[in-house]
């Protein structure tokens, strides 16, 4: 199975939303990083149709042995294999969690025997069984975060495509489907734009890292981190020296140590910042700042 996308772009007037994005994609999860405006929901839209691209195509095939397609003229067929969970997904307040899964089942022309046989597996999935019959007006947010994310996974689809699936979910019920994204991995193309990036920093087979529509870097994780070995630090800091080093450096994580009361600083520098700064191990999240610095705070797309 292989989803090519060539050359694609996409303006808003004057805006240029996308701008020439190419990517190979095989059973494996990618996640898609950047800061607001980078393109990601752009890209996301396109690909499941809701949108169309200025220029660029896109092909898929589906066996190993077959031709590549384009997805334009697959149409109905393509949609088919695709399960699509948005940032904001439209739900219906009076259906029941169960009714809502059905009559996605039949939008997405499954059969009454084989929803009959998921829907319950989703539930238990995404840890909704025991509220089938609640009304999704009085679902928490982080309930209908995983009712979004299990109706995506409908009928066994070949790609799909999650736009911050773990947000406003608590860090147990974000590993929890964090490790059952990745157990539906192996036979699936899964793209998952995200601004959490411990989510995919240990399950993503390739990271693409967009900024202003442009694909600035695109590798596995441990690639991305090599590229900054060195250059991370911890730096204890006098509580009145912290603004001051803020200004002066990246600075991406703060702590403090209660007994001493000396704060903590994680540091991204060429050199070390202090003559007292060690070396740190980089992360991905690491590396993300390092790339997008004060972009990187804002959160929407």
């Amino acid at each position: 199975m292989r989803l090519s996308i060539s050359n694609i772009s996409k303006s808003y007037g004057k805006n240029r939303a996308l701008s020439d994005f190419s990517a190979e994609l095989e059973p494996g999860i990618y996640a898609l990083l950047g800061p607001n405006g980078s393109g990601k929901s752009t890209l996301m839209n396109i690909l499941t149709d809701n949108l169309s691209a200025d220029e660029g195509k896109i092909f898929f095939r589906d066996s190993e042995n077959g031709e590549m397609r384009d997805v334009k003229k697959m149409g109905a067929e393509f949609r088919e294999k695709l399960g699509f969970m948005p940032q904001y997904p439209g739900l219906y307040p009076n259906f029941t969690v169960e009714r809502f899964l059905y009559y996605m089942a039949t939008l997405k022309g499954m059969k009454t025997e084989d929803a009959k046989r998921q829907i319950p597996e989703l539930l238990s999935a995404v840890e909704l069984v025991d509220v089938p019959r609640r009304k999704i007006g009085a679902l928490s947010g982080g309930m209908k975060q995983r009712l979004a994310l299990a109706q995506a996974m409908l009928g066994d689809p070949s790609i799909l495509i999650l736009d911050e699936p773990t947000a406003g979910l608590d860090p147990k019920q974000r590993i929890s489907i964090r490790n059952y994204i990745s157990k539906t991995a192996f036979d699936k193309i899964v793209l998952i734009a995200t601004h959490v990036v411990s989510d995919i920093e240990f399950i993503a087979r390739d990271v693409i890292m967009l900024k202003k529509g442009v694909i600035v870097d695109s590798a596995p994780p441990h690639e991305l981190t090599k590229k900054i070995e060195g250059k991370v630090w911890l730096t204890p800091c006098p509580e009145v020296d912290v603004a001051r080093m803020q200004g002066e450096f990246r600075v991406t994580n703060i702590s403090r140590n209660e007994e001493s009361g000396e704060v903590g600083l994680r540091i991204i520098s060429e050199t070390p910042p202090t003559a007292q700064s060690r070396p740190a191990s980089p992360t991905l999240e690491d590396y993300y700042l390092s790339v997008f610095g004060d972009e990187a705070s804002h959160k929407e797309d």
